[in-house]
């Protein structure tokens, strides 16, 4: 099965005490994929993406990237305002009602048009991406035995929340139905606790972040290597599946018992 290309940014800022905390969505209960769990905002990757991406009057500094990396990062900077109202995007102070309008559209239409509608805004606005908000972290591929409906190839990012045109955050009622800051350990706790349920890669990613006490180590350690391509595999040990990820890529946790964990 083809695996679709999808893109999802973690956004940051400084918590108490200089501890990063993380925007986490909460995902209606009803969705097929991921239904009910905390993830961070992210979405599909569209065509459209990345004729964005190589519009000059949409966005500046994506002409060394390629097709796949360039249109990610748009697709990031429109699913963190669709889901959450964080507009990663530079311009001037965005007019709150037509902005709110303009996010309305997203949520509403139906994700072939997303794209194109969120081109729209940024013209509407006088707004552009900048390819340098988005610091590559990682990509991450559903093993290919792996017996899911959705497979999901999957690249990620970093991007400072602080420095936003707009952050009024709060849920989109669609995709997402709840949102909050936290830090990457308190939400691993709380998954620990089954307050809170956590697909397998966006718990192996908390648990890589978690790693760091301030953002700029993690940024620092972030862009002074390549992001790791993670594809699991499934493994027996002692005649039980487990579910496996390359040792060396900076993920602390690399192995779990299959039946304990969730992977759509």
């Amino acid at each position: 099965m083809t695996s679709i290309l999808a893109a999802t940014v973690i956004l940051l800022r400084h918590g108490p005490g200089g501890v990063p905390e993380l925007l986490m969505v909460e995902r209606d209960s009803k969705l097929a994929f991921a239904g009910g769990a905390l993830v961070f905002p992210g979405g599909r990757i569209d065509e459209a993406d990345i004729a964005t991406a190589r519009n000059p009057d949409l966005a500046f500094g994506f002409e060394t990237l390629d097709d796949t990396d360039a249109a990610a990062r748009i697709a990031c900077a429109r699913e963190a305002l669709e889901e959450t109202g964080v507009l990663l995007t530079f311009g001037p102070a965005p007019d709150p009602v037509s902005l709110a309008e303009a996010r309305a559209m997203l949520s509403e239409g139906p994700d072939s048009a997303e794209a194109c509608t969120f081109a729209a805004l940024l013209a509407g606005l006088g707004h552009k991406v900048s390819a340098a908000r988005f610091l590559p972290f990682a990509r991450w591929e559903p093993p290919l035995a792996a017996p899911i409906k959705r497979r999901f190839d999957t690249l990620f990012y970093l991007a400072d929340a602080e420095q936003t045109a707009s952050a009024a955050i709060s849920p989109d009622g669609n995709e997402a139905v709840a949102i909050h800051w936290s830090t990457a350990q308190a939400v691993l706790d709380r998954a620990a606790k089954g307050e809170a349920a956590l697909v397998f890669p966006t718990q192996c990613n908390l648990e890589r972040l978690a790693q760091y006490a301030t953002i700029e180590a993690l940024m620092t350690a972030t862009a002074a290597m390549a992001p790791p391509y993670i594809q699991p595999e499934i493994v027996t040990r002692d005649g039980e599946p487990w579910i496996t990820i390359p040792e060396g890529k900076d993920y602390p946790v690399t192995a779990g018992r299959i039946s304990s964990l969730r992977r759509e």
